[in-house]
């Protein structure tokens, strides 16, 4: 190498030393442990390709209601063939979004758990408050606003205003993410025919805050919450839609209810 070389190499490794030491090269310290941290944290971007595919997220929205659907009801609601829903319900069931169960010859799926559900019903409430939406007309979208269901609880405005009635009344006190029932709370659901004992120790928690996509206020879920929407049914209070998340309270169980939990 000649003199003339050595020199100009010599300058390059002298700028490139004062750069690095500069704080603006890629071997800053900070830059290696941000990158361990990303490289050690969760993949998000994985759950948001298995949502933000428009069939899968239609199929996801489905299954929010809680019903267990064949891949040819799923197909439908997706709007697509056979064999696509099939391989959609193979990405989502490997990225553990729902959970397949065989009934004979017939495959159902269902979501895979209430963390899964509470997900969905959370990304809904800000898509709506990022003025991401559908235009619906007719009277269906009103009545998923006023009483739906959520995986296996009541949502809606009738479930926002049972869960303020009870949190006005210290049946329920609430903490960050946490619902707690209290003595009055007890006692005001086993009036209801809610056997409390037996939701106590299950694997779901017994209450649980959970964000309503419409009313973007929390209701009820966890244990308690799928236990009132079913005594709701057996008293002839409310009937679910067919085909649809829709909850129909009757007049006589809408004063009913109001009554229980009064604004």
């Amino acid at each position: 190498m000649t003199d003339a070389n050595m020199k100009l190499h010599g300058g390059w490794l002298s700028r490139t030393k004062s750069v690095i030491a500069a704080g603006y090269g890629i071997a800053r310290p900070e830059c290696f442990a941000y990158r361990r941290m990303m490289k050690d944290s969760p993949v998000i971007v994985k759950l948001g390709d298995l949502i933000g595919d428009p069939a899968r997220a239609s199929m996801l929205t489905a299954l929010l209601g809680g019903q267990a659907l064949t891949p040819s009801e799923l197909a439908a609601v997706a709007g697509v063939t056979l064999p696509t829903t099939s391989a959609h319900l193979s990405k989502l069931s490997l990225g553990g979004l729902v959970a397949q169960r065989q009934h004979g010859r017939h495959r159902y799926f269902s979501l895979a758990d209430e963390k899964s559900a509470a997900l969905l019903e959370r990304m809904m409430g800000l898509a709506s408050e990022k003025g991401h939406v559908r235009v619906h007309t007719g009277p269906r979208d009103p009545a998923l606003r006023k009483a739906r269901v959520c995986y296996n609880h009541l949502a809606g405005e009738l479930a926002v205003q049972m869960y303020d009635s009870m949190c006005a009344h210290d049946q329920l006190t609430e903490q960050s993410d946490a619902a707690t029932l209290t003595k009055a709370g007890e006692e005001r659901v086993t009036a209801l025919g809610v056997d409390v004992a037996s939701l106590v120790g299950k694997r779901r928690p017994l209450c649980k805050p959970c964000l309503d996509w419409s009313a973007r206020r929390s209701h009820l879920a966890g244990a308690l919450g799928s236990a009132l929407l079913n005594r709701f049914y057996e008293r002839g209070w409310a009937t679910r839609e067919q085909g649809s998340r829709v909850v129909h309270f009757t007049r006589q169980g809408e004063t009913a209810f109001c009554r229980e939990f009064p604004v």
